[in-house]
């Protein structure tokens, strides 16, 4: 009888029971040689003696060590498996966590969406057991561990002792068939199944009429064909992943072909999804350049009279309004510019005459106006 402080195979001491398994007490456990914490279970083994028991005992062995070859994220890691005494011992991984079983009885179903992510990461972990050539055969509730930082861990990995429990066991298996792949889809199906509904879908006993799911939703569809009475028409593992993994991205509709052999790879990702109202506005129109209403004039820059000294020529070309310089080519726009005006002439302008001129204008009517008056003096 194990407990508390017990050295198991002269290195690990039994601090305290954290769970109960298929096949007993789950107890934490510290490696007095590598100075860790880990989780040890001992295996189940039929009471008795003689060659029975010794066959037990090297079934057991042979089983922690197929165990300790998962390599897998969603798969509780074995370290080794030793004997002690008359009874043999798996040390695994410790995983602060809660037996899925004891999540459901103390909060209740789980949502459809919830149900197919778990469904995920329990297939792949199954997946790669069978890549491994062994199954799982004990997949049930109390075989998922739901950790405390949200993972997932599914645990007790190719071990028989103690027996699943009827309601997960897949018929053929029921029968006294060998467990298969299909088996494994089965047990997940009811696993799956028995979250999102809270009972199993056979009963207890597995034996009972088919419940229809009534809280499974979009999982419905995809559940019915993992519980399929004939294993070769369940889907694969690689499939249901598939199918779990259409309904998280919300499809409707989750399509598992209907048998599992030589099924052809799964179709490329879909495309980004349609948005009609990008498609009708159209792509963003481009800037046009609107011309400017109304009449286009040059801009005239006044211009100071001329000083003294300049000649005419001179005065006609400093005269002229400057005319803006052609734009090179690479700087053209679709407006050509307005023609230019005329050169204007120093007489167009009317510009004012010089103070010579006006003495002199004035002198000749000063003048003008001296020859009347004398001539009306004397020849009136």
């Amino acid at each position: 009888m194990s407990s508390e402080g017990t050295i198991v195979g002269g290195r690990f001491r039994l601090d305290q029971p954290i769970g109960r398994g298929r096949a007993g007490i789950v107890w934490l456990a510290f490696d007095t040689r590598l100075f860790r914490t880990v989780a040890m279970k001992r295996m189940y083994l039929p009471v008795g003696a003689g060659e029975r028991a010794e066959q037990a005992r090297a079934a057991a062995m042979q089983e922690g060590k197929d165990a300790a070859r998962i390599e897998h994220p969603s798969a509780i890691k074995v370290f080794d498996v030793l004997p002690d005494g008359q009874d043999v011992w798996l040390v695994m991984e410790y995983i602060p966590s809660r037996s899925m079983a004891t999540f459901l009885a103390e909060h209740g179903r789980l949502t459809p969406d919830q149900a197919a992510l778990l469904g995920i990461q329990l297939g792949n972990a199954l997946a790669a057991i069978h890549a491994a050539g062994f199954v799982h055969r004990t997949l049930e509730p109390g075989t998922v561990l739901l950790a405390d930082d949200g993972g997932v861990k599914l645990t007790d990995i190719g071990i028989s002792g103690g027996g699943p429990s009827p309601a997960y066991v897949a018929p053929e298996v029921a029968r006294g068939l060998p467990g298969t792949p299909a088996a494994d889809v089965f047990s997940l199906g009811a696993t799956l199944y028995t979250s999102v509904e809270g009972v199993p879908p056979f009963g207890d006993d597995g034996q009972s009429s088919e419940r229809p799911p009534q809280n499974a939703g979009v999982l419905t569809e995809a559940l019915r064909k993992m519980l399929r009475a004939d294993p070769t028409t369940r889907p694969t593992m690689a499939d249901t992943v598939r199918s779990l993994k259409a309904i998280t991205e919300g499809r409707e509709t989750a399509f598992i072909p209907p048998t599992a052999p030589g099924m052809p790879p799964p179709p490329p990702p879909p495309a980004p999804p349609f948005n009609p109202g990008l498609a009708a506005a159209g792509p963003p129109p481009m800037p046009q350049q609107v011309p400017p209403s109304g009449p286009q004039f040059q801009q005239q820059i006044p211009v100071a009279p001329p000083a003294p000294g300049y000649s005419s020529a001179e005065e006609t070309q400093r005269m002229q309004p400057v005319q803006p310089q052609a734009t090179p080519p690479h700087q053209a726009t679709q407006y050509a510019p307005p023609p230019a005006a005329p050169a204007r002439t120093a007489e167009a302008w009317n510009l004012p005459v010089s103070k010579k001129a006006l003495v002199t204008v004035a002198a000749i009517l000063v003048a003008v106006l001296v020859g009347i008056l004398v001539s009306e003096l004397f020849f009136v």
